[in-house]
């Protein structure tokens, strides 16, 4: 598919979704889940190998407690309950992000499911708590640390969350927004920014068809000429 192994998903609008209906915005996060958990399914069958989605930000804690806590609430229990339909599929889980915000019992779980599924070539990259400044900064301390005082690219590739992983071809954004909210932001350094004005409970199978054929039809050049 045009070299597409790593698609990025900022899922926006779920609250905006609940409230043109009259819900609440906690039923929106609900719907979002299962929307994500339908694009999982039908992306891994496309052969893509790698899946991130931007689940919550370091400046999602800016949010009502309620809200928060119900995010908080859907990604854990969602993690637990497709644990073994993790396994079964062959999906590695990756966590990009801060899990220390986590009490110890789930920050636990959490780290049990990722090691479950340690050995799969699929992954699954959720970035929680996670924020791309802090992911680089993050690095650049963990180098200094280890009393590293130069650095290449490959090197500072390993000290980031997403050690490991391709690099984001397609970043697809929903809900109309078009900007990178402090997302992947070493990563995507050449990937297609796509934006639909689709929120995301509504993004399904065929809004992720028309995003692959929207791609497919880039002239990638990574700064050189084709």
């Amino acid at each position: 598919m045009n070299g597409l192994k790593h698609i990025a998903f900022i899922m926006d609008g779920n609250g905006r979704w609940a409230e043109q209906r009259g819900k609440s915005r906690s039923f929106g996060h609900e719907r979002g889940a299962r929307a994500l958990e339908k694009i999982v399914s039908f992306a891994f069958s496309l052969d893509v190998a790698v899946l991130s989605f931007y689940a919550f930000s370091t400046e999602n804690w800016s949010r009502p407690k309620r809200e928060v806590d119900k995010i908080l609430s859907l990604l854990f229990n969602s993690l637990v309950k497709n644990t073994e339909k993790l396994i079964k599929k062959q999906i590695r889980l990756v966590i990009s992000g801060d899990l220390s915000v986590l009490d110890d019992v789930k920050r636990q779980k959490v780290l049990d499911v990722i090691d479950k599924t340690k050995g799969f070539d699929k992954v699954l990259n959720i970035c929680f708590n996670y924020g791309g400044r802090n992911e680089i900064l993050r690095a650049v301390n963990t180098a200094l640390e280890k009393g590293l005082d130069r650095v290449d690219q490959d090197t500072f590739e390993s000290l980031l969350y997403t050690n490991g992983l391709p690099p984001v071809d397609l970043v697809i954004r929903t809900s109309g927004e078009q900007r990178l909210s402090n997302f992947l932001l070493w990563q995507v350094a050449y990937a297609e920014m796509y934006f639909t004005p689709v929120l995301w409970p509504d993004f399904d199978e065929g809004s992720l068809k028309d995003a692959i054929a929207w791609y497919q039809e880039r002239n990638r050049r990574f700064g050189g000429l084709k």
